[in-house]
């Protein structure tokens, strides 16, 4: 054969398939929203699950990122909308599962919880003569979940605390591994799998998850929002969903541990350093003090780290968790600077909209 130069020869993509979820089928390059039934209210009327099915031209994996099984932690499904409106389906490979809202009835209710009070990420795979929260756990693991190649869990901290933006995942699993370095938050934990919940069953199944934690429950918060945004970009690029970008990924750092500083005594709550910040062993990280303020002690760091978490409201009894902090095996001023870095990036990734109540679509 003929070498002909400077002529590069480009593989033709393969034509992706219809998808087929349920009673409905999704036609290469199409979107479809379909409701996925998971209880009826006291009145008999049905509550679904609303999903979307972004089939892509051209074949590839099949990724679902998905939000609120906490009902009360809403940044996720910001995150989620946010990436449906900006997908073509002419341009991706692959499908893309989007679920805004699992925990239909904690949505509803602004709450954590399903009605039962049960948590719902413990309750997977569940079953389908258990309880309600396991029964609706089975749905979704069943018919959405177990279709998947890959997920991404969206969540935020719980009520009154927040969440440095970062990543839980099984990093034993290469996979796993090497897209949390994709999505490019800057701290990640290493967490071992916890029975029951999403991440576990899914893993057994072979499927790489990661669980991105960011923010406070309730709350919008641009940063959150954004460096998610952005990271499940990263990750649809650097599983073939997306075409590759240029652009250098930030360095992400493992944290060998964490643990939580708790409350050594009652009253109000004073802090003194933010999400992000490093500090040092036996660095004052904030006071506690009676109302009238004539009694006050000081919580100080056990050993140096890195602020990952911690509680906003300012009200705190003897022994509450008040700070989270991750310990790395690298010096913690490199840890501090990169997470200075992330945090500036995606700060100046916003617009003047967010003011307005829009959400700024930031360029990867």
């Amino acid at each position: 054969m003929q070498r002909l130069k400077g002529l590069k020869l480009v593989a033709k993509a393969k034509k992706n398939q219809a998808f087929e979820i349920l009673t409905h089928s999704v036609a290469p390059g199409e979107r479809k929203v379909i409701e996925i039934e998971a209880a009826k209210l006291y009145t008999h009327s049905p509550l679904s699950i609303p999903v979307e099915i972004i089939n892509g031209q051209h074949a590839g994996p099949i990724l679902m990122v998905n939000a609120a099984i906490h009902g009360d932690e809403l940044n996720g499904v910001e995150i989620v909308r946010q990436l449906i409106n900006n997908i073509d389906p002419k341009k991706l490979k692959g499908t893309l599962i989007a679920v805004p809202i699992v925990n239909v009835f904690g949505f509803i209710h602004k709450s954590r919880y399903l009605p039962d009070r049960r948590d719902l990420n413990r309750c997977f795979p569940g079953s389908e003569k258990g309880s309600l929260a396991s029964r609706m756990a089975n749905t979704f693991f069943t018919q959405i979940a177990q279709r998947c190649d890959y997920i991404v869990d969206l969540h935020t901290g719980a009520i009154h605390r927040t969440n440095l933006p970062q990543l839980r995942a099984d990093l034993s699993n290469p996979e796993t591994l090497r897209i949390a370095h994709a999505f490019g938050t800057p701290v990640i934990v290493d967490s071992p799998l916890r029975d029951g919940s999403l991440r576990s069953e899914a893993e057994k199944c072979n499927i790489p998850v990661l669980t991105y934690e960011a923010g406070e429950a309730l709350r919008f918060e641009p940063i959150a929002i954004n460096a998610g945004y952005v990271g499940v970009q990263r990750v649809m690029q650097a599983i073939g969903m997306l075409k590759a970008s240029r652009k250098r990924l930030p360095e992400a750092v493992i944290a060998k541990s964490t643990s939580w500083l708790r409350a050594e005594s009652d009253g109000i709550l004073r802090t003194v350093v933010t999400l992000g910040e490093q500090v040092e062993k036996g660095q004052v990280l904030a006071y506690i003090s009676a109302p009238l303020g004539h009694s006050e002690i000081e919580l100080r760091a056990h050993k140096g780290g890195i602020v990952i978490g911690q509680q906003t409201l300012p009200l705190v009894n003897e022994g509450d968790a008040v700070f989270h902090l991750a310990y790395f095996t690298e010096d913690d001023e490199m840890v501090g600077q990169a997470v200075e870095t992330y945090i500036d990036e995606i700060i100046e990734a916003d617009t003047d909209q967010l003011t307005n109540g829009q959400i700024a679509v930031p360029s990867v």
